[in-house]
């Protein structure tokens, strides 16, 4: 276990959405011991509070889109994945969009940003959701299994029928430094002849090769090419640590997953709320442990 963090300093960063392909400017803010994570959506009305919490999602259409109060908020993946490899506890994130900016398709901007506000220490530990029994979730041929362990980890096989991309496989040990280094750069990808289906569905309007590896038939169309020969794989590990995230606290367990998606991750976050049996709450050391909801009373600081 470790102390709850928020982070010494406002920071903002603005960008485009990735599948609206609107504007959106961000603040990030720090937040008392407690409060957990929460987006403060900015709209004509004034501000709504939406607190990352399983049971708030609402659509899982090629990103994670969460809602509370008539408010929703989309793209959160790749933020929370960010928070959550820097093990970051409270922070109030405004927007004055209803998705986050897509940035470079990856985390890295958000980790930039964050360590540039600093990580702050605070005086109260963090409570741990410790898997106890196996919880598996399965769509076909795709699954994500989770099994008791005294760390976190995951692990991730992904099978795509293309010639340039077919197998990949990768195992993620939970730590800051693998995840600044090996995950958060790795970027969100597609196929050109998928492109345009997709925007005639509302989706990817705001995708360019500024902020998305494209496979096209003869390969990587972005001229840079890949910041890693396996990039595909470690960003679905990448989303999957920002699903999980959903939680409302870190996880030990070991995660293995064979071709996960955000409506897979998203069910598998469902099964463990619901599968009350199955997990246990470490709040201040392995004896005081509890059994209940992990996303209630999350938030107890004032959000405006």
């Amino acid at each position: 276990m470790h102390l709850q963090q928020t982070i010494k300093k406002i920071v903002h960063c603005s960008g485009i959405g990735l599948h609206s392909g609107g504007p959106v400017a961000l603040r990030l803010v720090p937040a008392p011991i407690d409060t957990g994570i929460v987006f403060l959506r900015k709209t004509a009305h004034g501000s709504i509070p939406v607190k990352v919490d399983g049971t708030k999602v609402v659509a899982t259409l090629l990103s994670t889109t969460i809602g509370e109060n008539g408010a929703k908020v989309q793209t959160v993946e790749h933020l929370l994945a960010a928070l959550a490899g820097l093990r970051i506890s409270n922070l109030i994130i405004e927007l004055d969009s209803a998705e986050l900016p897509i940035m470079d398709g990856s985390a890295k901007p958000f980790v930039d940003l964050l360590l540039s506000a600093g990580i702050l220490e605070q005086n109260a530990l963090q409570p741990v959701l410790k898997i106890t029994h196996p919880v598996e979730v399965r769509e076909g041929k795709k699954w994500i299994t989770i099994r008791p362990s005294e760390t976190f980890s995951v692990s991730c096989a992904i099978r795509f029928d293309h010639p340039f991309l077919s197998n990949q496989s990768y195992r993620y040990e939970a730590a800051p430094e693998e995840f600044v280094q090996w995950i958060a750069p790795a970027r969100t990808f597609g196929f050109l002849n998928e492109v345009e289906a997709l925007r005639s569905q509302g989706l990817a309007r705001g995708g360019s090769l500024e902020n998305a590896v494209v496979i096209g038939d003869e390969g990587v169309l972005n001229q840079e090419g890949l910041r890693y020969s396996d990039e595909f794989v470690r960003h679905k590990v990448l989303d999957m640590l920002g699903d999980l995230s959903l939680l409302g606290m870190p996880i030990l367990g070991e995660v293995e997953a064979y071709c996960p998606g955000h409506q897979l991750n998203t069910k598998l976050v469902s099964k463990i709320l619901s599968s009350t049996d199955s997990w246990t709450i470490l709040k201040d050391r392995p004896s005081a442990a509890r059994t209940k909801s992990p996303t209630d009373s999350r938030i107890t600081a004032r959000v405006s």
